[in-house]
């Protein structure tokens, strides 16, 4: 039997969260005073929202390259997470820990 949901169900999560995180993130720093400031944030949250969704559902999936995708997500994941730590808006800090803790949980996965 191949391997799912259940047993990617911490992970499916917690790449879940981040991407709503990065979403909101991403939507936020466009409401900034310097925007073209907020711009390799704005992409880095787009990227790693898409490639977090495309984790939790190749992973729900049970695909055999769930483990591949997981290992470049958490490398996304932590550029993001980075990224938005160098901004003191709470938007960007909140985004920065979920980016953390996904990416230590696509790493637990993918070992």
């Amino acid at each position: 039997m191949t391997a799912g949901y259940h047993q990617y169900q911490s992970c499916i999560e917690s790449c879940l969260r981040c991407a709503a995180i990065c979403n909101h993130c991403a939507s936020s720093c466009t409401q900034e005073e310097d925007v073209k400031m907020m711009a390799r944030c704005i992409q880095l949250d787009m990227e790693c929202a898409a490639l977090c969704y495309a984790s939790a559902q190749l992973m729900s999936l049970g695909s055999e390259k769930a483990k591949e995708i997981c290992r470049l997500c958490a490398d996304v994941c932590q550029a993001c997470g980075e990224e938005c730590g160098k901004h003191k808006t709470e938007h960007c800090r909140e985004c920065a820990q979920a980016c953390k803790q996904c990416a230590e949980e696509c790493r637990k996965m993918a070992a």
